[in-house]
Order: structure tokens, then sequence, then C-alpha cells
């Protein structure tokens, strides 16, 4: 019997954070600069791009559609030499869309406009999420999207079907959701509006704008008009603000932290991190804020301070809605009861990441009761412990900061996904201040 050998997280308590640090470029950004530069005229130069694996998937997808994308390089840097809208080829096989649901999601939207089918598959974590909240809509506009009886993938997109614009009412607050109806909508006849019941980030509005696409936003509605054309840009990638958040939230529980993160995106319809902290008392500054291709960045200043439990407002939730593994051990470390309720959307990420964390916090001696839409947390003595991180890179990056306060060491299993969304996530942190080191386990 052959063994499966994983890959874990050994972290030892206490320590601090100290410095200045970049953290890798945005993954949403990353994703649509390689689908929005593969559909342009021209050529696209990208700088920052994301190397984790997520993001590579998508480059490779346009790769084998016949799209000439050179690089990365070491430094991140990516030329795309467009095809216009219309210029795809049918791939020789399936698009492996491995871990990334905004890969599968985007692309659902992109794929149904092409002449030729196509068939995408994930990893085992991917096959579990559901896919019906795009499909469904996207039937709508006359896509014809065939997934398993449960609505899973692998999604076979039938070509050469007219899509016709459509008005939408999300039910639920989800960028990818917009953002497939809106790529739909650019091979559609007519019109394309998204109504969305909660803002949610506007990278996929802002991008097309940026290649040269009409996008109208009047309030909570978006629309564009199919038929139109993308021109090459130049696309320099931020850091991601999800990724600083684990930075953020270590530097805030841990005394005598004193830490600059650089370059952060502060897009409007990311910031709840940064909002939820502060209403929890975290002593953060934004500084040195410009705009860089369309997006707001700033560099992050975040020193340790007696964190506060709070109702986390729900209009925040879809602000926040990646950050909440990290924001949970904030709430860990806080003093009274902090409770999160509007976020059922937690239940389907790459894992039910209310349940995760809480098994995790409880595991390390912390009272967390999960609620069908959130979870009740309320601190106690964070000793260590075992993690299963269920193969959650925000899970594993979120109780390797913890261990900057608990009293015993923190084991966290099944890591190697954190390569999907921050490649050198160890290393950086080790230079930080975090006391971390990788090991195999079978």
């Amino acid at each position: 019997m052959s063994l499966t050998i994983s890959e874990q997280f050994i972290v030892q308590p206490g320590g601090h954070l100290q410095g200045r640090v970049r953290v890798p470029g945005d993954k949403s950004i990353s994703h649509r600069s390689i689908m929005l530069g593969s559909l342009a005229d021209g050529v696209t130069q990208v700088s920052g791009f994301l190397q984790g694996e997520d993001c590579l998937c998508t480059l490779k997808a346009f790769r084998s559609m016949g799209v000439n994308i050179e690089g990365p390089s070491a430094s991140g840097e990516v030329t795309i030499h467009g095809v216009g809208l219309h210029g795809l080829q049918a791939p020789a096989g399936d698009l492996d869309m491995g871990n990334s649901g905004t890969s599968m999601r985007l692309m659902s939207g992109l794929m149904s406009g092409q002449a030729f089918d196509v068939q995408m598959t994930g990893d085992a974590s991917l096959s579990k999420r559901p896919m019906k909240r795009v499909t469904v809509p996207l039937a709508s506009m006359g896509a014809v999207i065939e997934a398993t009886p449960a609505g899973t993938p692998p999604l076979l997109v039938r070509g050469g079907n007219v899509l016709k614009g459509i008005h939408y009412d999300m039910p639920m607050a989800s960028a990818q959701v917009k953002s497939s109806l809106l790529l739909a909508g650019l091979y559609a006849d007519g019109e394309t509006s998204v109504t969305e019941p909660a803002p949610t980030r506007d990278h996929t509005e802002r991008m097309l704008r940026g290649f040269g696409y009409e996008v109208v936003t009047e309030g909570n509605r978006i629309r564009l008009q199919g038929g139109g054309r993308l021109t090459a840009t130049a696309i320099d990638v931020p850091s991601d603000i999800s990724s600083a958040a684990f930075f953020m939230v270590g530097a805030s529980i841990a005394e005598g932290s004193d830490l600059i993160i650089e370059h952060v995106g502060i897009n409007p319809t990311r910031t709840g991190v940064i909002d939820i902290l502060r209403l929890m008392g975290a002593n953060l500054e934004v500084l040195n804020e410009r705009e860089v291709g369309g997006e707001p960045v700033a560099d992050i200043r975040v020193r340790s301070a007696v964190l506060q439990g709070i109702q986390i407002p729900e209009h925040l939730v879809p602000l926040a809605i990646d950050e909440f593994p990290a924001l949970f051990i904030a709430a860990a470390f806080a003093q009274g009861q902090t409770v999160l309720t509007g976020a059922e959307e937690l239940r389907v990420k790459e894992s039910d990441r209310i349940q995760v964390m809480a098994d995790g916090l409880l595991a390390c001696g912390v009272d967390a009761q999960p609620t069908p839409d959130g979870i009740v947390i309320n601190p106690g003595n964070f000793s260590g412990g075992t993690i299963e991180s269920h193969g959650d890179h925000r899970i594993a990056m979120s109780f390797a900061m913890a261990a900057l306060r608990a009293t015993q060491p923190i084991i966290i299993h099944d890591c190697a996904n954190v390569n999907t969304s921050f490649p050198g996530f160890v290393a950086l942190a080790a230079a930080a201040g975090v006391n971390i080191r990788t090991a195999e386990f079978c």
C-alpha cells in the first residue's frame, strides 16, 4: 500500500511581527488580467502577477486555447498577445481549473460565448463546489452548460449558442456570479445587467473599463452592451489584501508588533477587513495612498493593540468574505464575544470555513459555536493543538498567525494548497517573526 505524503506547518508559540513585508499580487486581479488580456486586441503587459497555482491554471487554460502568453518571469512580468473576443481556439483537451472557483465560475461565462465546446475540470475540492449559482442565470441567457446531477464540476460548456442579454437580480452577493454574467454579456445581443443585494468586489468592472469597454454602474446595478471590443493595456497588480489580512491580524494580536505591509490593494469593495479590525480597536494606519492602473493602493502599518469583541455589521460581510478565517483568529484573542451573521457564503468556499474554523478553535481551547450563517466566538485560553485545514489555504495561514499568541505549538495538516494563493508564505512569515517551519507527514 502506498502512503500519501502531505505538507504540514509546525508553528511554535510566541513572537511578534516587525519590519516591512510585501505580500504576493492580488489573485482576483491576476485572474482577470489573463482573461481580458487574452480577449483584447493587441499586447497587454502585466506586472506583479500572482504566481500561485490558481492563477497559473487560468494562464494555462488560455494558452491551451491558442493565446501566446510570455512569462511569468520571476518578478511576475507577463506579456499577453491578445486574440480578440472571437479569436480563441478549441483546446485539445479539458481545461483544468485546479482549486480555483474564480476560474471555473468566470470562465463559465466566457466559454458560453465561444463557438466550440469545452469541458472544465478541477481538483477534488473544486469538484464539490456549487456551480448552479452561475449556470442557472447563464442558461437564461441561452448558454448550455452540463454539470453533475448535484450541479458541481466538471462542467461541459456547449459552444455555438446565441446569447441574449438579461437583467439578473442576484439573490446573494457574489462577485464571481456578477463577473460571470458580465463576461458572458460581452458576447450577448443587447444589454446585460446585474443588480447586487450588497456591494461586492468590482475588479471586473474596473478592468473592463481599463481595456476600453464601457461599463455603467448606477447604484447597485451594473450594465454593459454586448458586441464591443477590448483594447490591450498595461496592468500593475497590487498586493492582495486577502493575503495581507493574515499579517494585519498577526501584528494586531502579538504584543510588540509594528509592521508595514507594502503596496496593498485597497479597492473599496475589498476593505471590509480593515473596517472590521478598526471596529475591534486595531491600531492600523493607511499610508501613501495612490492609484495604480485604476486600482487604489496603499501601505498599511499595523501595531499591536488590545482588541474588543464585536457584533460584525452585516453590511461589511461581503467586503471581507475571504478574510473571515483570519478575522476569527483576531476574535479568539479579543476581549469579549464576537458574533458574525449573514455569512452563509463561507460554507461553500474551499472548505466549509465556518465549521472548519470552529473545529480548529475548539481544538485550541476557544469556545466557538457555529451557526447556519456565521459563528459566535468567546475568547479563552488559546492553548495550541492540531488543526485539520482540509486543504484550505486560508485556514492554514490563519492558524499559523494564531501561534504568535498561543501557549503551545500549533500543528496544521494539509497545507500544500497555500501555494494556490500565497507562494512563499512560510519564508515571508518567518522573516517577519513567526516561528514556522514545514514538514511532511503521512
